[in-house]
């Protein structure tokens, strides 16, 4: 799976899953969601450092957010009909970060 970090604009449906995503320009219809998790911060490493330390407790790089969670889609989607030999495929990883309410899509098999 290739890694990216692009911003996308999702429209959700009814269930409150993706279910179309604007990426560079494309519009992308998903078809069906392979799973769904949640993902919290590094606590740990916020824990191990000691205070005053950059990114410690306390410490002058305290902004880390050891229980920031995002939650995480991975879809099937496609552009154009289902079927259609023409249109294009594929399974993305779509992030949901709750801290900045962005969305991203941060992986792709296709």
């Amino acid at each position: 799976m290739r890694q990216y970090d692009d911003p996308v604009e999702v429209r959700r449906g009814e269930t409150e899953d993706p279910d179309q995503f604007l990426w560079r320009g494309r519009l992308w219809k998903v078809r069906a969601v392979v799973a769904h998790w949640v993902e919290t911060g590094p606590w740990w490493q916020s824990a191990l450092r000691p205070a005053g330390v950059a990114g410690g407790a306390g410490g002058a790089g305290a902004a880390l957010d050891p229980v920031a969670e995002r939650e995480l889609w991975r879809v099937e989607a496609g552009r154009g009909m289902p079927g259609e030999a023409a249109g294009s495929y594929g399974v993305f990883d779509l992030s949901f970060d709750w801290a900045d309410g962005r969305w991203q899509l941060v992986g792709c098999l296709d």
